[in-house]
């Protein structure tokens, strides 16, 4: 008997074409591109793996790579853990005016971060911004020093910025895990004599890996590629002190250097995909 053509399997025609027009095809074509020192105007010539010897002999890539990953040791795990924490306060039935609260907390995650950058300059900005205003109108200008003349407080101020922006948005990823989490559970088990440490760490956490483990992928791969908060805030100043690989790599490709950027965008997908797989086995171990 002659098998019949499945047609169903057409409805992935038009995922598939697009996936492949949009991620497979500028991949392959970016590939292509590191290894040639195409300025962006004349003609490509293969230079082999020159790029990438260039880039690791580059000082200041270094140093951006050092500031990148700096930055997200410091950002994705304290946007998992204050999301964490807003989440289980607003999952509380006795908070009144939790819908509010929670539109309040989200509401920073709807700016654009360019623009949550600039407002946090004006309110920030040594020796004029809002806050140091603040402080001499008290009397106690010590309180509010220059952040910006050292690496830690910049570093200290892009991650708190950029941590107290998008908390809201790991904090609605947790609570819709947490409302999915049957009550039964909790009752049993505070039925057996369970302490409320006991019942977060051996029901809630486990129950909630699937939405750890969003979180945790997502604010990793946000933090690694980081951008628009550290243009607005810093500039990528003072010098090239906080400067990222994202900003970097803008800035040599409208340099005249446009395969040698697309070589650093390789090494950077590179550095992105370690821990996100990393992260991913460890989740799903945990689940399991």
């Amino acid at each position: 008997m002659k098998k019949k053509f499945n047609y169903s399997k057409l409805m992935i025609l038009p995922v598939t074409i697009l996936y492949g027009l949009f991620f497979v095809y500028p991949l392959c074509k970016g590939i292509g591109m590191s290894f040639t020192n195409w300025n962006g105007i004349s003609a490509p010539e293969f230079v082999g793996f020159q790029n990438f010897i260039d880039f690791f002999h580059d000082q200041r890539a270094l140093h951006d790579i050092k500031t990148t990953v700096l930055f997200a040791l410091g950002s994705a795990p304290l946007l998992n853990v204050i999301g964490l924490i807003y989440a289980l306060l607003m999952n509380d039935s006795s908070i009144k005016g939790r819908t509010f609260i929670r539109a309040c907390i989200y509401l920073p995650a709807v700016i654009s971060p360019l623009i949550m950058g600039y407002i946090w300059y004006l309110l920030l900005q040594p020796g004029r911004g809002v806050f140091n205003n603040f402080v001499q109108l008290i009397g106690h200008p010590e309180w509010f020093g220059n952040w910006q003349a050292s690496y830690s407080s910049c570093m200290i101020v892009l991650i708190l910025v950029n941590v107290w922006q998008y908390a809201g948005m790991t904090m609605i990823i947790y609570l819709a895990g947490l409302q999915n989490i049957s009550k039964e559970y909790f009752e049993a088990s505070k039925i057996d004599g369970a302490t409320s440490w006991q019942c977060f760490w051996n029901i809630t956490l486990p129950l909630l890996m699937p939405a750890i483990r969003i979180n945790v992928v997502t604010n990793i791969i946000g933090s690694l590629g980081v951008f628009d908060i550290v243009m607005s805030l810093t500039g990528g100043g003072p010098g090239y002190l906080t400067e990222t690989l994202s900003i970097y790599i803008m800035r040599m490709c409208y340099g005249a250097k446009t395969g040698y950027s697309t070589a650093v965008a390789l090494i950077m997908f590179i550095i992105v995909v370690i821990p996100v797989a990393i992260s991913l086995h460890f989740t799903k171990t945990q689940e399991g």
